[in-house]
């Protein structure tokens, strides 16, 4: 099972990923690749949101905590 700091990485990944695809569809005119560019990047949004609310509810974030 995947710690939500884990998610917050993949997420970033996914960002970055959806943004060179989106970039390289907007310098090369390919409205297709620029469109599923936008949709990583949301998708890497919305993990990486995911990984930080996990992160909070288990305590992951705390700095008492011990690993």
């Amino acid at each position: 099972m995947a710690t939500g700091k884990e998610h917050e990485d993949e997420g970033q990944v996914e960002q970055v990923k959806g943004a060179v695809k989106e970039g390289w569809g907007a310098l090369t005119g390919d409205r297709s690749t620029e469109a599923e560019g936008k949709v990583e990047r949301a998708k890497g949004s919305v993990q990486e949101k995911y990984g930080e609310v996990k992160s909070d509810l288990t305590g992951e974030n705390d700095p008492t905590r011990k690993p």
